[in-house]
């Protein structure tokens, strides 16, 4: 029996044109804005990206560490998922597996993929999930003059000036100008730095610079952020108010001289102001020597006080002098008109 073949054709090919007409199109523009996932390195080596170009990690991913608690969910298979802490030696161990599993420094994803590959020989197409749910391993502690001192446990990267806020912030009574990081390293292993314990790192900051948002350096995790009180200075000798200075900010000389009620213009010698400063880390004293009216007019910077320094205003002994001679004379002027009014 014979049939026309061409209303079948045109069928067919009405059918195939429908379809494509419900693909959506892809323009040269999306694709731009769409590419192809990157290559990553589950090891936390470079990206490669789809057109060749290789980046850094993403750094902000949360390694599982020492002492951390994950819990690994094994679907269907309640009796195989367990909660437990990493071991000293940076393991974990599951039923049916009969060795202890590498956990330390994988993310959550990696440690599920590897449990995951361990249990096919066990089970058919497994699926695991792993949660960090106590982050134990990467601690940032906050010590010192701040109103919340205390350790903070984090799993993203954070700067200084979100982990003072944290802390809530330096005491306004008790702070002073410095801020000290000690780099101690991290426990999580994690860290792409050479730090060892027994190499600790210093680093200085300024707390107006850092509140200011001058300076906001990324912190490490095992960084201890201590908040120094504010250090003192002591003013000596020819002024009318000896005393100890609180250095909450940046004084000079002369504004330190200021707090001090002034010099005693009667008996100092301004000429040579000295200020004892010990070089940090030793006993050794310097003494500097200053002209206050050199700084008054400007022609020599007013210097900056340090803690510990020691300002002395020399007494001018030829004023004294002076001032004792005409006080006798002015004792004794006065004692004369009194016995020969006039």
């Amino acid at each position: 029996m014979m049939y026309n073949q061409k209303p079948a054709a045109a069928a067919i090919l009405f059918l195939f044109a429908s379809i494509l007409l419900c693909v959506p199109s892809v323009t040269a523009q999306e694709v731009a804005e769409n590419p192809a996932p990157a290559k990553t390195d589950p090891a936390g080596g470079p990206v490669e990206l789809p057109d060749g170009r290789t980046v850094a990690p993403n750094l902000d991913r949360y390694r599982i560490g020492f002492e951390d608690v994950i819990q690994v969910t094994v679907f269907r298979h309640p009796e195989l998922s367990q909660t437990m802490s990493v071991a000293q030696d940076g393991t974990i161990v599951l039923p049916r597996i009969d060795r202890p599993i590498v956990a330390v420094c994988k993310t959550e994803r990696e440690l599920a993929d590897l449990v995951t590959e361990l249990y096919k020989n066990y089970l058919r197409n497994p699926f695991v999930n792993v949660r960090a749910i106590e982050q134990r391993s990467q601690p940032f502690a906050v010590i010192g003059a701040v109103n919340k001192p205390g350790s903070f446990f984090l799993d993203r990267r954070i700067r200084l000036l979100e982990l003072l806020a944290m802390a809530g912030g330096p005491d306004v009574e008790k702070s002073g100008q410095r801020i000290r990081v000690a780099r101690v390293g991290s426990r999580s292993a994690c860290v792409d730095d050479d730090t060892s314990a027994a190499d600790v790192e210093f680093i200085a900051y300024n707390v107006n610079d850092v509140l200011g948002g001058e300076v906001n350096p990324w912190m490490r995790p095992g960084d201890i952020v201590s908040v120094l009180e504010a250090e003192e200075a002591f003013i000596v000798g020819a002024v009318y108010e000896p005393s100890k200075i609180t250095l909450k900010e940046p004084i000079t000389l002369m504004q330190a001289i200021a707090k001090a009620g002034g010099v005693d213009k009667a008996t100092a010698k301004t000429g040579k102001v000295k200020i004892l400063r010990q070089q940090e880390g030793t006993t050794v004293k310097t003494e500097l020597v200053f002209d206050l009216e050199e700084i008054a007019e400007k022609r020599v910077e007013d210097p900056v006080i340090q803690g510990n320094d020691i300002i002395e205003v020399p007494t001018d002994n030829g004023k004294v002098l002076k001032n004792g001679i005409f006080k006798v004379l002015a004792g004794g002027l006065g004692n004369l008109f009194y016995r020969f009014p006039l």
